[in-house]
């Protein structure tokens, strides 16, 4: 297959370019690299069967030649991202939707969104399966982010039953692993950081909020599955093990042998209280469940920031 990847030097992005790759497809990497980073696909510039584009997909998209799948990536995807760019993060959830969605029906290519598990909001309903509709507040600070989202699964869903375009929408949860940028503002990223780096982990609220966590290999897996099976509507993927944001820290200062000790602040505004996948749909219909636990994705994970922490620390005693 030829398929053509938004987002292709963001986190997720760049580990389904090598899944693709890898799988003997070819790839169309496309992004803008406000928020990608190209060294998450060097070590694809030059493969035979990997194209990279540095274009905004808010804009008009070109690509020559056939495509037989179109996975939309783009987006500010951490909240340190989508607070400071919100009205890009708005844009790309509803033009680069639309703008990608028009590609995959010009070349009839089968199409891929992928969404977020902050569809749902603070839900009211515990685990959320994808029949629950949510609960977001579309004026409050994260709203950018939620409702782009939920505008891309209502414009996805639109060109399937409008056109006929072939499409899925994954709904990821919380996702972590090599890659990831250092201060993302995502909780595994910033906690393994500060860690590593003796500062104390930041906690948000008293850090009885959970939340569950997706190794990158068994997202990138899941994600795969999805694309080749037959579910038009939207699919969880994530991890259903749940754990609190305390819980988290203990873990990360274990596995780290950080001495860090934990700092509590207050709680941002409309931060979701739980959030755990039901994964039903997926074990049903795609044949996958995550297999990689926390303890054991967090030690395929701290390496990475630890050798970051280094070349840092390195540099900034040259200068």
């Amino acid at each position: 297959m030829r398929v053509l990847i938004t987002g292709a030097a963001g986190f997720l992005g760049s580990h389904l370019c090598d899944r693709f790759i890898g799988e003997g497809h070819e790839v169309v990497g496309m992004d803008n690299l406000i928020t990608g980073n190209p060294d998450n696909v060097a070590h694809l510039f030059g493969h035979e069967r990997f194209r990279f584009i540095r274009h905004d997909v808010t804009e008009f998209i070109h690509v020559e030649g056939h495509l037989d799948g179109v996975l939309h990536f783009a987006s500010p995807a951490s909240p340190v991202d989508y607070l400071e760019l919100p009205i890009q993060t708005l844009k790309v959830g509803s033009l680069g939707t639309h703008k990608t969605l028009g590609v995959a029906k010009a070349k009839q290519a089968r199409y891929l969104l992928a969404s977020t598990s902050e569809v749902y909001g603070d839900p009211q309903v515990h685990p959320q399966p994808e029949t629950y509709w949510g609960n977001v507040n579309p004026v409050g600070p994260r709203g950018v982010y939620d409702e782009a989202k939920r505008f891309a699964e209502a414009m996805t869903m639109a060109y399937h039953r409008a056109h006929g375009v072939d499409t899925r929408i994954a709904r990821i949860f919380n996702s972590y692993g090599p890659r990831m940028r250092p201060a993302d503002g995502r909780v595994v990223s910033n906690f393994i950081v500060q860690a590593l780096r003796g500062e104390p982990l930041t906690v948000y609220g008293d850090g009885s909020q959970t939340r569950s966590f997706c190794y990158v290999d068994d997202m990138v897996e899941g994600i795969y599955h999805l694309f080749f099976s037959d579910r038009v509507e939207p699919v969880n993927v994530g991890n259903p093990d749940e754990f609190s944001v305390k819980e988290l820290a203990e873990v990360v200062l274990e596995e780290t042998g950080s001495e860090s000790r934990v700092e509590y602040r207050r709680l941002p505004v409309d931060d979701p209280r739980v959030r755990r996948p039901d994964i039903g749909v997926a074990g049903r219909e795609l044949g996958w469940e995550p297999k990689i636990v926390l303890r054991e994705g967090l030690r395929k994970t701290i390496p990475y920031f630890r050798r970051l922490v280094e070349e840092r620390n390195a540099r900034a005693r040259t200068l």
